[in-house]
C-alpha cells in the first residue's frame, strides 16, 4: 500500500518576522493560524489560506540576527519557488494590485497553464496559477 499522506505544509525561512507576516495575511490574505503577539514578533508562525498552509520560521534567533539579509541567502531562495492553485489567476492579479503589489501580468505557459509570478520579501517565488481558459468555481 503506498503511502498516505495530505497536502504539503512547506516551511520557509524568513528574516523578518513582522514584514513576512504583513507580505502573507495583509497582501495575499492568509489567515494566521498560530498564537502570535500583537508586534507579530515571534519565531514561527502557522498561516491558512482556503487549503493551504505554510510555515515561517525566522532564520536567525533574535540576538544573532544581522542588521540586514545576507544577499547570497536571498538570491538562494529564488531557487524556491511554491506553486498554488489558483480558481481565478486574473482575480489574484486584480487583487494584488488592489492591495499596492506590482507584478507583471498573468502568463500563459506552452504547457498550458496560466500563471501569476511574484516574490516575497524573503525572494522566495510564488505563483498562482491555474489551467489556461479554465476557471475554476
Amino acid at each position: 500500500m503506498p503511502l498516505r499522506i495530505g497536502d504539503p505544509c512547506p516551511l520557509l525561512q524568513v528574516f523578518d518576522m513582522p514584514t513576512s507576516i504583513a507580505f502573507y495575511r495583509d497582501l495575499l490574505g492568509f489567515d494566521v493560524a498560530s498564537d502570535v503577539p500583537d508586534d507579530l514578533r515571534c519565531d514561527w508562525v502557522l498561516l491558512r489560506l482556503g487549503d493551504s498552509e505554510l510555515m515561517l520560521n525566522t532564520a536567525y534567533e533574535a540576538d544573532d540576527r544581522p542588521d540586514a539579509p545576507d544577499q547570497a541567502r536571498v538570491a538562494a531562495h529564488r531557487d524556491t519557488a511554491l506553486f498554488f492553485g489558483c480558481a481565478d489567476v486574473d482575480e489574484a492579479f486584480a487583487y494584488v494590485g488592489e492591495r499596492g503589489l506590482d507584478v507583471k501580468p498573468p502568463i500563459v505557459t506552452s504547457y498550458g497553464m496560466k500563471q501569476l509570478y511574484l516574490e516575497d520579501p524573503d525572494g522566495y517565488v510564488i505563483c498562482f496559477q491555474q489551467p489556461a481558459g479554465a476557471h475554476r468555481p
